[in-house]
């Protein structure tokens, strides 16, 4: 079998998101944001439920006025998923949703304003045992900073969090994660780079405002990707514009790339090229739609030609050979001839029979 390489992550002391938790030895999570009128609890609430269908172990609610606070109250009580509640400046949103059940509060204590309310959000969230999370992102730096730096830099990010980080230690506040995000791949991740040796805390990893489906994936991919591989790194968002159901599946494959998360199946495929004896592109396709629903780890190979086709299908659970015939193997063994017209059908049967009838 193949070795698999382990990444050493970096030792983070260790929260918990409602039931989910976050840093220590915890598997890195994986989170997305809804993005419906929060005040339309019908709808958030059925997004909520696909995002979690999708794997998504916390999702993030914008609550940006008081009546959304009062939705939020009923959408808490219509789904099960870990919710962290974003709030900008107004303290007293704060107070109302962690009152009403928030699992982590994304409000930087720096920008609510006189000491007793940052006091006061501080003390609500240690009352009701729910974190916080410091946000830092280079579009929304502060005024003196943007002056002091004259444009966003790793410093000026990394600088605006320990304002916020600052204001929690003298509070005596430790339950808490950071995130220093920018839409520029290596300013966020030199950011990262910086704090993470500078502090325990978990940390949220994202590239913001990355972009549309293709391009946001793939500079996500890189900037985490590259501090996911150093072993920084706690939770994840991949921010696409993009349905927030297509966040959770990429961050999901990036882990999975990285072999820091087992979930679903691991799909290895070729590009195809002439030599294949099949359609390789629409049976990944097919195949890809069909098994969305799992998600029991299982490695499945297809390849269309017998250059690389037998050495990858030895290596997974189910394997698929293009050739005269096209072989199918099970467990690094040859198990049987497939003919094109069954391809999809007999793979994703295969694959069914090989994780448990929950998932199925």
């Amino acid at each position: 079998m193949k070795q698999i390489h382990k990444i050493k992550r970096r030792v983070s002391r260790q929260i918990f998101v409602g039931g989910v938790a976050i840093g220590g030895d915890a598997p890195i999570s994986v989170q997305s944001m809804t993005n419906t009128d929060t005040c339309d609890v019908n709808s958030t609430v059925s997004q909520i439920i696909s995002l979690e269908e999708a794997g998504a172990d916390m999702v993030r609610v914008s609550i940006p006025t008081m009546e959304a606070a009062e939705a939020f109250k009923e959408i808490k009580k219509l789904v099960k998923i870990p919710l962290i509640t974003d709030i900008h400046f107004d303290y007293k949103i704060a107070l109302k949703v962690a009152e009403y059940g928030s699992d982590c509060l994304r409000i930087n204590p720096g920008n609510i304003g006189k000491e007793d309310r940052v006091r006061e959000v501080v003390a609500s969230a240690k009352h009701n045992g729910i974190p916080i999370r410091v946000g830092v992102n280079a579009g929304s730096l502060e005024k003196d900073l943007q002056k002091k730096y004259t444009e966003p830099t790793p410093e000026a990010m990394v600088e605006s969090a320990f304002r916020h980080i600052d204001i929690l230690d003298k509070l005596n506040f430790d339950n808490f994660k950071v995130s220093l995000k920018a839409s520029e791949v290596f300013m966020t991740v030199f950011a990262y780079r910086q704090l993470a040796t500078q502090i325990d805390n978990p940390l949220h990893l994202g590239i913001t405002e990355a972009g549309s489906f293709r391009s946001g994936a793939v500079k996500s991919s890189i900037g985490m990707g590259l501090l996911l591989s150093e072993g920084i790194g706690d939770t994840i968002r991949v921010s696409l514009a993009s349905d927030p159901v297509n966040e959770v599946k990429v961050g999901f494959d990036i882990l999975k790339s990285l072999n820091l998360r087992k979930k679903g199946v691991n799909l290895i495929a070729c590009p195809s090229c002439s030599r294949q004896k099949f359609d390789v592109i629409s049976v990944v396709n097919d195949l890809e739609s069909r098994l969305e629903d799992i998600n029991e780890s299982i490695d499945v190979a297809v390849i269309g030609c017998v250059v690389n086709g037998p050495g990858e299908a030895k290596e997974v659970s189910v394997g698929l050979t293009g050739g005269s015939p096209n072989l199918l193997y099970i467990d690094g063994k040859t198990h049987s001839k497939v003919d094109n017209e069954s391809l999809v059908d007999t793979l994703e049967r295969q694959i069914r029979r090989r994780i448990p009838i929950s998932n199925v």
